[in-house]
């Protein structure tokens, strides 16, 4: 046969002369791949003719690539046998394949478990179909799951070995003076019932003394707001006021929250009612006597808003700020004694009732933007829910610019709803199809490509990618324009809605509507609604080149997102000079309860990035969504008992995977104990105002007296991000985080150095020339600092920290034992390390593969020392990517990890369920696991009992745990596919001679003999030099490469190798392992390891003739 490629026809046997398609079976093979089928049946052929394939692919996968198989009706036909017999069976609850045919067909095979009520997923070479949801990662099914091989100095393993056991030597002579008493945790879980985060409320005097204070100062009130009432300025303020459509319902809305509990109130954006409705009852508790008994919180969804409609009604009362209207914020806030109105965000007041569950003194809560559904508000909902039966006086006002206020309603047990209609000013709709006809655009294939500039190419690019399934979107979109009819347009706006690209946000089609509202429109400024930062501050770059648009002389541009400084994002109220047009980009915060007085125009892309839960995947999401039609019309106009009862409460309750995932992280990192009640590090994070990670991690830091940089990590990720990233100096932004970096690879050692750099430069006086030559705000830094204090105040309450700062700071300055602590905050926010050829792979457990955000440090690195990187935010966009991350050893991981659990063989510890896997020598497991679980008891008799000296009792112990943290020099490796269970195959230093050496054999003349008898060319060895003076042996074959543990000599290390490459074909080859008490009987390797490494042998044309 000619070289290239061949067909072989294989007849039917008894087959007619003119048989039909399905009775041959045509396969595409080398030719020098012809003599393997000599030695076994292709095909064997059932009664119904059809041809069905015998051998298996995961044996013959690499070998047959181009290999076309049979008929796809035949795999779908079986297909569907294979589902209808899942769904009759109900013990079954997937079917799992790796059929090469079965990912051809792959398609056909989602579509008819779709069809027959079933879901599918494909991973890799595995196809699985199932009763149930399917995540997008199963790490079960991965071969590339990390499992490491880990190698440390022998020196380093006996230093450690002897300060855990002086440590046991001297807790049990310890032990036998003092009869074993270990104290009790009940003095701290006392003291932490008592801790009080917020101010404390009432006062001591008498009262019937308070009463009549109270009544004089009521009367002072109502006599300073008449006289301002009646003052001109005051006049002109109210006759403005009273041109809002919500003053038009003044009287009606008092009489409904008098008569009412509960009352829900929905209105028009620019109606008035978050301004007006808590003035309206703070007025008149004034008037009739009451003022100074009256105290009103006002809630809001944002910072920003907080702080801008309390100043606007500061201002309308003819008041500064701070007197009777105050606001707070997370680290700001301005009230003071007289504050009857607070507007503060839905967190604060969360803070205030975990202090204050009755809500004492306060008499009316407001709950501004109820339809803006985030954690915070869904939670203060349960709980005011709760509330109210306690305290019949207490008056509840939902407020809702949307028009869904009947599921509120029904929520608190059917309160009365009143809807305030009218807007301020009359406002006129334009959709696409409208902005089309007018303005003469046309939409082409090419020009809705949004440009996302040098740095995000991958993110141009993807648009021009066909999609292989329709999302959402898509089909929303098709449809619509099946059931409009454009007749009354012209062909130029026909054909643009034909080309339409509804993925695309519209960069090109957003800057001709600016340039036509600039050239030909009235005077006005515009808010451009967007779905984030990246389109923001893209389409700001792309409008700052356009000779209009980009000239400042002509347009003011400007942007407002939730992560910038507040003072940045006040610059969107203010006036632009005369004659220049302001354009705000922003997302949909702009739509809560901002007013910008000079807007004229809104353009809106119709999309707004929805932050989710993917509870499947374990996953926050960020992504594009279209706007609900109700939110289109605003931008036109806590003890509880079981955890999934009390969120069972919720107005809409979330999913009980999510509400388990939950309450399984809080078991995880040790908050709650496997009845759901909180544990002694639950008493103490439940102080903490932080996320729970983020609060382990201060309380870690402070057991171990390195308190100072874990106060700036948790505070630096409790707030955002001090590092600016100017778009038009992205490059030198990037250089100056990487000089903090210092190449420790590490994204929060680089925060800390820059804080630290900060302060220095603020005593020193050059604070603004720092900040302004590092990239750095100011402003962040100081929140930093702020932050700082509050939780230093906090540990100090509850006894964790000295009030002298050098002993909380002791050790400091230990590096390796700071990323121990970052490690025990984020995990289990844990990903591999990988390296390839030319660039490197990270997985997580949840997500499989992952990215690094574009501005972490170590996105900068080629090659990451680390084999582990911990992080604390993930994020779902188009992939899934980690934000902030440092990188940390197998030593610190294990350590300072979660659970670590003994495997079925010697040497093989377990972390997260098994997900990851460690391969040691098992003194080295022994030692781990020891010291961990010394370590761990120490903390836990810290968290009991705060006097115990942790560095004197366990002054040993920590001595270790540092040793073994700066000690390890990751000279592990990543293994795949090892088997956790095999025949084990020990070295002839351990336990006399191994089987192999009893059979007289030594492993690597067994491996070569083997490799040789299977048609193989033979092993090839390398050592490797360690440090400590010992070698290290790999051998490599047929691609595979097996790495040996240190030894003391270069023929030691080889044979190691060997063993390992002999392990490995064990167990892969079902060898059951031998009882381990059985030294006697040899271990028959020959048989199994021949099946494993049989294939076709390549012979040369003489010997084929020879045959």
């Amino acid at each position: 046969m000619r070289r290239g490629l061949g067909i072989l026809l294989v007849p039917l046997p008894n087959a007619p002369s003119r048989p039909p398609p399905t009775s041959l079976a045509a396969l595409l093979l080398h030719p020098y791949r012809l003599n393997g089928f000599s030695r076994r049946s292709l095909c064997s052929f059932p009664s119904g003719g059809r041809a069905v394939e015998q051998f298996s692919d995961d044996e013959y996968d690499h070998e047959y690539e181009d290999l076309r198989p049979s008929s796809s009706v035949a795999n779908i036909d079986e297909w569907r046998w294979k589902l209808s017999m899942l769904q009759r069976n109900a013990e079954e609850q997937e079917i799992i394949s790796r059929d090469r045919r079965d990912r051809r067909d792959y398609d056909q095979i989602a579509n008819l478990a779709k069809r027959m009520g079933l879901y599918s997923e494909m991973y890799g070479r595995v196809i699985v179909a199932s009763k149930v949801p399917l995540p997008n990662y199963r790490p079960d099914l991965d071969d590339k799951r990390p499992q490491r091989e880990v190698v440390i100095p022998l020196s380093l393993q006996r230093r450690v070995e002897g300060l855990v056991q002086e440590h046991l030597d001297r807790s049990l002579l310890s032990l036998d003076k003092s009869g074993g008493n270990t104290g009790s945790g009940s003095e701290v879980a006392e003291k932490a019932d008592h801790v009080n985060l917020d101010e404390q409320h009432g006062s001591l005097l008498d009262r019937s003394v308070m009463e009549k204070i109270l009544q004089r100062k009521s009367i002072r009130m109502r006599n300073f707001q008449r006289s301002w009432q009646e003052s001109p300025e005051g006049f002109k303020m109210l006759e403005l006021r009273k041109s809002l459509p919500a003053y038009k319902e003044k009287e009606r809305l008092l009489a409904a929250i008098a008569r009412n509990q509960v009352i829900v109130i929905s209105g028009e954006t620019g109606c008035g009612k978050t301004t007006q409705l808590p003035q309206f009852v703070l007025e008149s508790e004034i008037e009739s006597g009451r003022g100074a008994f009256c105290n009103i919180i006002c809630t809001q969804p944002r910072r920003i808003s907080a702080m801008a409609v309390a100043e606007r009604v500061s201002t309308e009362r003819g008041e500064g700020l701070g007197e009777s209207v105050g606001y707070k914020v997370r680290l700001e806030g301005i009230k003071g004694k007289d504050t009857h109105l607070l507007f503060c965000t839905s967190g604060i007041l969360l803070r205030r009732l975990l202090s204050d569950r009755n809500l004492n003194g306060v008499t009316h809560v407001f709950v501004d933007e109820i339809h803006e559904r985030g954690m915070n508000e869904d939670f203060l909902l349960i709980v005011l829910k709760d509330l109210l039966s306690r305290r019949r006086d207490l008056r509840l006002i939902l407020m809702s610019a949307t028009l869904n206020a009947e599921l509120f309603s029904s929520y608190f047990g059917g309160a009365p709803t009143i809807h305030i209609p009218g807007f301020t000013h009359p406002v006129r709709a334009h959709f696409l199809e409208d902005i089309l006809e007018r303005s003469g655009y046309r939409l082409t294939s090419s020009n809705q490509l949004d440009d996302y500039g040098q740095d995000k190419v991958w993110k141009t690019q993807r648009q021009l990618l066909p999609r292989k399934r329709k999302n959402q979107i898509t089909t929303l979109v098709e449809d619509a324009l099946k059931n409009s009819s454009f007749e009354t347009y012209g062909s130029r706006t026909q054909d643009s809605l034909v080309n339409w690209n509804p993925d695309c946000i519209g960069f090109n089609l957003i800057e001709a509507v600016l340039c036509h509202i600039c050239r030909k429109e009235r005077p006005g400024a515009v808010l451009v609604f967007m779905t984030g930062w990246d389109d923001i501050s893209c389409l700001k770059d792309q409008l700052k080149a356009h000779p209009l648009l980009g000239d400042p002389n002509r347009v003011l541009l400007l942007a407002c997102h939730g992560s910038m400084a507040t003072a940045e994002q006040r610059l969107i109220f203010e006036k632009p000079p005369p004659n220049v047009r302001k354009v705000v980009l922003a997302t949909n915060m702009a739509e809560a309860s901002i007013t910008i007085n000079d807007i004229v125009f809104v353009v809106d892309c119709g999309k707004a990035k929805e932050t989710t839960y993917d509870a499947l995947n374990n996953t926050p999401c960020l992504l594009p969504s279209w706007i609900s039609k109700a939110s289109a019309r605003q931008i036109k106009s806590l003890q509880v008992g079981s955890i999934g009862e009390f969120l069972s409460a919720a107005l809409q309750p979330p999913e009980p995977l999510a509400v388990q995932n939950a309450v399984e992280f809080l078991k995880m990192i040790g908050a709650l104990d496997g009845n759901e009640n909180l544990t002694d590090l639950g008493r103490y994070l439940s102080m903490l105002p932080v996320d729970p990670k983020l609060g382990k991690m201060l309380i870690m830091g402070a057991v171990f007296r390195c308190i100072d940089p874990v106060l700036t990590v948790v505070a630096g990720l409790s707030v955002r991000d001090p590092f600016l990233l100017p778009q038009d100096k992205k490059d030198l932004a990037g250089t100056a985080k990487s000089r903090f970096s210092a190449k420790d690879y590490s994204d929060h050692m680089a925060l800390v150095r820059a804080y630290e750099g900060w302060k220095d430069a603020e005593r020193e006086g050059s604070a603004y020339e720092y900040c302004w030559r590092n990239f750095l705000s100011a402003q962040t830094l100081q929140a930093i600092h702020s932050l700082r204090k509050q939780f230093s105040y906090i540990l100090k309450d509850s006894g964790l920290i000295d009030t002298d700062a050098n002993v909380n700071n002791s050790l400091s300055h230990n590096q390796s034992l700071v990323r121990g602590i970052i490690c025990s905050g984020l995990f289990p926010g844990i990903a591999s390390v990988v390296h390839r050829e030319s660039s490197m792979s990270f997985k997580t457990m949840d997500d499989g593969q992952v990215l690094l955000y574009a501005n972490s440090v170590n996105a900068k690195y080629q090659t990451i020392p680390y084999p582990w990187l911990v992080f604390g935010e993930k994020v779902k966009v188009n992939a899934v990517f980690i934000r902030d991350s440092t990188g940390v050893s197998d030593s610190i991981l294990i350590l300072f990890g979660g659970a670590v659990t003994k495997g079925s063989m010697a040497g093989h510890l377990k972390m997260l369920d098994g997900y990851i896997d460690f391969f040691m020598d098992p003194s080295l497991s022994e030692c781990y696991l020891q010291l961990k679980e010394e370590l761990d008891k120490l903390i836990q008799r810290k968290l009991e009992d705060p006097n115990f000296d942790i560095h004197k009792e366990g002054k040993y112990i920590l001595y270790a745990a540092q040793e073994l943290a700066a000690g390890d020099l990751c000279e592990g490796r990543f293994v795949f596919g090892r088997e956790t269970s095999r025949a084990r195959l020990r070295a002839p230093e351990e336990d006399g001679k191994s089987s192999l050496i009893k059979d007289g054999m030594n492993p690597k003349s067994l491996l070569q003999t083997l490799l040789m008898r299977a048609g193989h060319t033979p092993p090839k060895y390398k050592t490797k030099h360690l440090k400590t003076n010992e070698f290290r042996g790999l051998v490599e074959f047929k691609g595979m490469q097996f790495v040996g543990k240190p030894k003391r000599n270069k023929q030691l290390a080889e044979r190691d190798a060997a063993i390992e490459a002999l392990g490995w074909l064990t167990q892969t080859s079902g060898v059951k392992p031998q009882d381990e008490g059985d030294d006697d009987s040899p271990l028959d390797l020959t048989d199994s390891m021949l099946k494993l490494l049989t294939r076709p042998r390549r012979h040369s044309k003489n010997s084929s003739r020879k045959r």
